[in-house]
C-alpha cells in the first residue's frame, strides 16, 4: 500500500527508532498523552518483522509470516485500542483448535466456558484424538498450572531457592516431569510450546513456556482463546499507528537509517545528516541490530551489547501456496507432528480479497536452508497427506517466506535480556528481546513498549 510522507516534527519531545510493534506502541502511548513523537524506522516500510508484501503474481497482500496471538495480549489489544483498529482481529469465544494427526485422523479440541484451567481440563477430557491414558496424565498437570504463575512471576534465583532450575530444564523435560504422556505433548503441549517459542521443545528453556502458561491459562478462560488479525499487518497496526501519531501531531519517517550518540549529557540522534536531541530516546531495533545503532560501542551499554551479540536467533518458515479450488473451510488447522505445524486459510481470514494458504514452520532451523522449491514440494506433500480436497486440487502457485532470525532464542545458556531503562540517562530499550519474561511475540513487543513509555512519563514527572 502507498505511504504518504508524514512532515517532520521539530523539536521532538521524544525520538523512537524502530517502528515494529514495540516502536509504534511505545509512541502511540506517549503522543496519547501529548507528547510530540518522531518515529525513525531504518526500512522503506513499517512493522520489522511484522509487516506484509505484495505478491506480484496476484496482487494479494501476503504478511511476512502468519502471526497468531492469544486473548491474554492485553497490552496489544490496548494499543490496538488506543489506534482504533481492535475490531480487526477476530478472538474465539472458547478455545476451538482442530488437528489432523500424523495417522490423518481429524479432531477438535473444545474447551468449554469455565474457569480457568477447568476449562482446558474439560476439553481435554471430551477429546476423542486422547485416550483414557492420556486424558488422565492431563489432570496431573493441574498442579502444575496452578503453579504457572507464582513461577512465572518468580526471579531465576527465587526459583533456584525454590528447586525450580527452569533455565535449566528443557520444555520436553519439565512436561515428562509432570507426567504428559507422548499423545498429549505431540497433540497438544508441542503445537503451543513451538508456537509461543519459535524453538523445539526438546532445545527450549521450560522458563519461559511456563510464564506462557502463566498468561494464557489465566483466571480469564478465554486469555486462552485464539485471536487472528482479519486484515494484513500493515493495515492492522503500522499504517494507522502512523496515522494516529499524525493526528496527535507526530511522525513516522521511513528510510531513515538512525545512529544514536551518548558522548554527551543527553543522547542525539544521528539521521540523514541531521543530528536530533530530545529529551528521551527509545532504542526499539531487534537485538541483532543493536549494534549498528551503536557504532562507537560506549562503555555504558557495553554489557547490553555484548548480550545482545551472544544471543542466538531461532528462524521460522512460511510457505504460501494457491491452490485452483478451496481445499478447506477452517481458518486454521493444526498438524502436529509434521515440519509444517499449521496450515491458516487466508481468505477465510481476509475475506475475498486473499485465495491462499500459509502453512508454518517455527523452530525451522532443520528446513530453513532448504530451496525454494523443496520448501514448496514439502509443504504440498503435507497438506495433501492432511486435507483430502487438496489431493486433487493443482497447485498454481507458491512463495517462501523465510525469517531467519524470527526471534531469539530461549534455549538454556543465553544471556540475560536487558530492562527498558539502561544507565544512560534518557535513553531506554523496546523491543520483544526486553526481558518481559515473554518470548518472542507480539505481546512481549508492545508490553516493552508500554513500559518504556510509561518509564519516560515517570521520568518527566521528577
Amino acid at each position: 500500500m502507498g505511504e504518504v510522507a508524514p512532515a517532520r516534527v521539530v523539536n521532538p519531545d521524544v525520538i523512537v527508532i524502530g517502528a515494529g510493534f514495540a516502536g509504534l506502541s511505545a509512541a502511540a502511548a506517549l503522543a496519547e498523552r501529548s507528547l510530540r513523537v518522531l518515529v525513525l524506522e531504518a526500512r522503506a516500510t513499517l512493522g520489522g518483522r511484522a509487516t506484509a508484501f505484495t505478491d506480484p503474481a496476484t496482487g494479494e497482500r501476503v504478511d511476512n509470516g502468519q502471526h497468531v496471538m492469544f486473548g491474554c495480549y492485553h497490552e496489544t489489544f490496548g494499543f490496538l485500542r488506543r489506534i482504533g483498529t481492535d475490531s480487526l482481529v477476530h478472538v474465539q469465544r472458547q478455545l476451538t483448535v482442530d488437528t489432523v494427526d500424523r495417522a490423518g485422523r481429524r479432531s477438535r479440541l473444545r474447551c468449554p466456558v469455565l474457569p480457568s484451567p477447568l476449562h482446558l481440563l474439560a476439553g481435554v477430557l471430551t477429546w476423542d484424538a486422547l485416550g483414557w491414558r492420556d486424558r488422565l496424565a492431563a489432570l496431573r498437570i493441574r498442579s502444575a498450572l496452578r503453579g504457572a504463575s507464582a513461577a512465572g512471576r518468580a526471579s531465576a534465583a527465587e526459583r533456584t531457592r525454590r528447586g525450580e532450575q527452569l533455565e535449566t530444564v528443557t520444555v520436553r523435560e519439565w512436561l515428562q516431569a509432570n507426567g504428559q504422556t507422548p499423545r498429549l505433548i505431540e497433540l497438544l503441549w508441542e503445537p503451543l510450546a513451538v508456537a509461543a517459542l519459535n524453538q523445539p521443545i526438546d532445545i527450549a528453556a521450560a522458563t519461559t513456556f511456563v510464564a506462557v502458561l502463566a498468561q494464557v491459562f489465566g483466571r480469564d478462560p478465554r486469555s486462552a482463546s485464539l485471536a487472528l488479525p482479519l486484515k494484513p499487518l500493515d493495515e492492522l497496526y503500522a499504517l494507522p499507528a502512523r496515522r494516529y501519531l499524525a493526528q496527535h501531531g507526530g511522525a513516522v519517517e521511513t528510510a531513515a537509517v538512525a545512529r544514536i550518540d551518548v558522548s554527551g549529557d543527553t543522547p542525539n540522534v544521528m539521521v540523514g545528516g541531521r543530528r536530533l536531541s530530545a529529551r528521551a530516546v527509545i532504542c526499539a531495533v531487534p537485538w541483532y541490530a543493536l549494534a549498528e545503532v551503536f557504532p562507537d560501542r560506549p562503555a555504558a551499554l557495553s554489557a547490553v551489547l555484548d548480550a545482545a551479540a551472544h544471543t542466538a536467533a531461532s528462524p521460522i518458515v512460511t510457505v504460501n501456496l494457491w491452490f485452483d479450488r478451496v481445499v478447506t473451510d477452517q481458518m486454521f488447522i493444526g498438524l502436529p507432528g509434521r515440519t509444517m505445524q499449521w496450515v491458516f486459510d487466508k481468505r477465510t481470514v481476509f475475506g475475498e480479497q486473499a485465495s491462499h494458504l500459509s502453512l508454518v514452520s517455527s523452530g525451522a532451523a532443520s528446513v530453513v536452508g532448504r530451496s525454494n522449491q523443496e520448501l514448496i514440494d514439502l509443504a504440498v506433500n503435507e497438506v495433501r497427506d492432511a486435507l483430502p480436497a487438496a489431493r486433487s486440487a493443482v497447485m498454481t502457485r507458491g512463495v517462501v517466506v523465510r525469517e531467519k532470525r524470527a526471534t531469539f532464542s530461549v534455549a538454556p545458556g543465553q544471556p540475560p535480556r536487558p530492562s527498558v531503562e539502561t544507565s544512560v540517562p534518557g535513553l531506554f530499550l523496546a523491543g520483544d528481546w526486553i526481558d518481559t519474561g515473554l518470548p518472542a511475540t507480539i505481546e512481549g513487543a508492545v508490553v516493552s513498549g508500554h513500559r518504556a513509555a510509561a518509564a519516560i512519563l515517570r521520568q518527566g514527572q521528577r
